[in-house]
């Protein structure tokens, strides 16, 4: 039997005066505080209370027991205490992965008014395209765009991704403006490398739902990669919207079918366990906030 409970048992005996007592205090019957009390003295090898008919005694053995017994259960509640407030408190390390546009781009503006709003919570903030695994390396949430593949984890639907296709002024004096998403294939399309969908380039407007092979000599891991060159006119990418927001308010940058709109599904995902800690829930509340 567990021995706290029994020491528990054992006190309110003691407090009591007799068995019954101490079952009515516990909500347990008479019996059970019996076993109890008798599993407790076989451990100790002592007797712990002097039975009569009518009422219960303490030994001198069980007087010296039940002093102890009450600190352990003091230092226990205090211990308890110090858990709830901690549960009901963030803080703590948050391990967060996101994808590098989105976290460099949207995430990371927002998180400095997280760590405001939670100040006992500390960030560490990992950005990468590739799709890691949560559990194994450590990750409290992940930030995931396209389809999700990975069923064991909770997802927590965010605003989809907008995903826009542009170029820089010069290119398209030299090859022309597409004017629908199949004139893409005569063009330097700018590829997201190690990713199925980076040369599959995804649009809905006017014909319903268009999926474009596109094919390119220049192909990159990072959107920022991708961004310069389309600077320097090599071609269109078909990246983030955030990611080239700057460059088409100056002009350094045009977007091309505006009639055309493409979006990815984003989510937070997390491990499923029903005892989500203070930090991660309110970064996942604070995410869905700012990300709807």
């Amino acid at each position: 039997m567990d021995r706290l409970a029994s020491m528990e048992v054992f006190a309110k005996v003691a407090e009591t005066g007799s068995f019954t007592a101490a079952a009515d205090a516990l909500d347990i019957s008479g019996q059970m505080v019996g076993k109890h009390i008798r599993t407790l003295e076989d451990h100790l090898g002592v007797r712990l209370l002097n039975r009569t008919t009518r009422r219960q005694s303490l030994t001198d053995a069980g007087k010296d027991f039940l002093e102890r017994t009450r600190i352990v259960l003091a230092e226990l509640e205090a211990a308890e205490a110090i858990a709830a407030e901690s549960r009901a408190k963030p803080r703590g390390e948050l391990r967060v992965n996101a994808p590098v546009t989105f976290g460099a781009h949207s995430l990371a503006p927002l998180l400095p008014l997280f760590m405001k709003e939670n100040p006992e919570v500390t960030v560490r903030l990992t950005l990468t395209d590739r799709v890691v695994d949560l559990i194994d390396e450590g990750y409290d949430c992940v930030f995931r765009a396209g389809p999700l593949l990975d069923s064991s984890l909770i997802a927590r639907g965010l605003r989809p991704m907008e995903i826009i296709a542009c170029a820089a002024p010069a290119y398209l004096k030299a090859r022309g403006t597409p004017a629908v998403p199949g004139d893409l294939k005569g063009h330097e399309c700018l590829g997201f490398a190690g990713t199925a969908i980076g040369q599959r380039w995804e649009f809905s407007g006017p014909d319903g739902r268009v999926t474009v092979t596109t094919k390119s000599r220049f192909s990159a891991n990072s959107g920022q990669a991708l961004r310069q060159a389309a600077l320097a006119g090599l071609g269109v990418i078909f990246q983030q919207a955030e990611l080239t927001q700057e460059d088409l308010k100056r002009g350094r940058l045009v977007r091309i079918l505006p009639g055309w709109r493409s979006h990815r599904p984003m989510h937070l995902l997390f491990a499923p366990d029903r005892r989500l800690t203070p930090k991660l829930r309110s970064f996942i509340e604070f995410s869905a906030a700012r990300f709807a």
